[in-house]
Formats: C-alpha cells, sequence, structure tokens
C-alpha cells in the first residue's frame, strides 16, 4: 500500500456499505436505522476512497461474520482484499471472521493475508457474535494473528446491534466489557497488537486503564461525536494514553468532515492531535511518515 506523502489522517474505522455488506446487515440494517435515526445508502468502494482521498486521508475498511449465531454470512473478505488492492492510496483492509468456526477461521486469517496482504482482523464483535475473547478455544485465532503480525479489532462498550429492541436481541452488553476479556488477550499474547474500538462506554474508564497498562493496545475513538466523548476519554487522550489513541468514525455512523471538527473544539495538544490523527496509526500499521 501506498502512503500518500501529504497525508492528513488515518480513519481507522469504517464499514463498507456497498450492497453486499448491507445485505448481510440482515435485520439488523432496518433496526440500526430506526435506533440510530440514519438510512444506510448503497456507497460503492470507489466512491468511498474518493472520499477520503479528497480529504487527504486513509481508512481502514472492516469486516464481520456472525453466521453461527444470525444464521447470515459475512460479505466476502476478498472484496475488502480486492478494494485494498485497487485503491493502495486510501484502503487498509481487515478481514471478517466468526469466532466460532475456529479450525476453519484460522484458515480464513492465513488465506487473506497470502492472498490480499490484509493488515488486519475484526471488527470482532463479543456481544453481536456471542463470545468472551479470553476463552481460550479462541486462543488460535489470537495466535494466530500475532505469528503473522496482524492487527485485531474488537469492540467495546455499548453494541448497536439490538439496541432498543426488547432483550436487545439477545446481545450481551457485557461481553464487550474491556477487563477482564479484552485484557486477559492482550496478556497472554504480549506480541499481538490490539484495537479496543470505540471508548467502550458504560466502561471508558476500564478501557482507559487497559491501554494505558497494556502498550500492546490501542482505543480508538470512533462512533462517538468527539463533543460526546467522556471528559476522562478526553483528558488521557491528550496525555498519558496519546501515544496509543487513535482517529476512527465508524463511517457511516459519522463522516470524517463532522468528527474532525468537533475533534478540533476540544483544545488537544498539537503533539496530541497529530498522533492521534496520523502517526499513532502510521506506526501500528508499519508504514513509512512517522517520522515526518
Amino acid at each position: 500500500m501506498t502512503v500518500p506523502r501529504d497525508l492528513v489522517a488515518i480513519d481507522v474505522h469504517t464499514h463498507p456499505q456497498t450492497e453486499e455488506f448491507l445485505a448481510a446487515m440482515g435485520q439488523r440494517r432496518a433496526q440500526m436505522a430506526m435506533h440510530f435515526g440514519q438510512q444506510r445508502p448503497v456507497v460503492s468502494f470507489a466512491e468511498q476512497a474518493d472520499q477520503y482521498r479528497s480529504r487527504k486521508m486513509m481508512a481502514v475498511i472492516v469486516n464481520s461474520d456472525s453466521e453461527t449465531t444470525s444464521g447470515i454470512r459475512g460479505a466476502p473478505n476478498d472484496l475488502l482484499g480486492k478494494a485494498q488492492a485497487d485503491h493502495p492510496d486510501v484502503f487498509l483492509a481487515f478481514a471478517g471472521i466468526d469466532p466460532w468456526k475456529g479450525a476453519a477461521a484460522v484458515a480464513e486469517i492465513r488465506r487473506c493475508h497470502a492472498e490480499y496482504g490484509i493488515v488486519g482482523v475484526g471488527e470482532l464483535n463479543p456481544s453481536r457474535q456471542r463470545f468472551l475473547p479470553n476463552d481460550r478455544r479462541f486462543f488460535p485465532i489470537w495466535e494466530t494473528c500475532a505469528e503473522l503480525g496482524l492487527v485485531v479489532m474488537f469492540h467495546g462498550g455499548f453494541p448497536g446491534a439490538g439496541a432498543g429492541t426488547p432483550g436487545g436481541g439477545g446481545h450481551r452488553l457485557e461481553n464487550a466489557r474491556p477487563i477482564p476479556y479484552v485484557d486477559d488477550v492482550a496478556a497472554e499474547f504480549p506480541e499481538l497488537r490490539i484495537i479496543s474500538a470505540h471508548p467502550a462506554w458504560p466502561w471508558h474508564l476500564e478501557n482507559i486503564a487497559m491501554v494505558w497498562h497494556k502498550s500492546n493496545v490501542y482505543l480508538d475513538l470512533s462512533g462517538w461525536g468527539p463533543k460526546y466523548l467522556p471528559p476522562e476519554v478526553v483528558r488521557y487522550a491528550d496525555s498519558v494514553i496519546s501515544d496509543r489513541v487513535l482517529f476512527g468514525t465508524d463511517w457511516p455512523v459519522l463522516t470524517a468532515d463532522r468528527w474532525l471538527a468537533e475533534f478540533d473544539e476540544l483544545g488537544w495538544k498539537d503533539t496530541s492531535r497529530r498522533k492521534i490523527l496520523r502517526d499513532n496509526a502510521l506506526r501500528l500499521f508499519g508504514l513509512a511518515g512517522s517520522e515526518e
């Protein structure tokens, strides 16, 4: 992949909106649109790439497969791999896997890495996929990602899936708690680089503690308009954990324009702003340019 010389930022958390990815959401597409008051129109990879390219940004495109629990297979990872190949100046691809598929999930990770050079796995959503990351049955997945040098992204905190429905669609919030579930994985696999996606409200203090304690864990600020971020998240992100905080929108939930406008109203130190928007991600993904 090619890092643009004038790169402004890397959005580490975007969800493709092609027909295949929207179809893979199943009933969740309508449920989330109702809860958050926002419809999801079809957007091609080329259109998404143009949006980010025009803003001098790169974007991580994530995927998920919850076939075991939902009955709906995720969109093919090949679509992300090809999008990364077609737009190497914009996209960094993560493969989506169903952790319950065990050896098949491991094989899919290896295939995507060998064929497309994916840089990560996720977004894994413990609430929606109904698993606990620290369950040793899933350790072969984390071992494989560590071996291949892939970043793993776990959804943290309040899940959009099932929100506003009776019983929350059967999805348990507890599964998306950072401590002990992701923290245990970070401790067992110190060589594994992890993104704990979102501030992880209502466990944002646990998320901050985990990131501060374990240098292999990063926090992305996606899914929240920055003006709504808990004050503790802003304070720590601008100080002791500024080296491991990442810009993320959760696009299309939030646009980069809105996110950045609100972010700049919070009065960040110049060094923290540069790290969060660009340099931390460059270092995390081993890309050139972090010293510029």
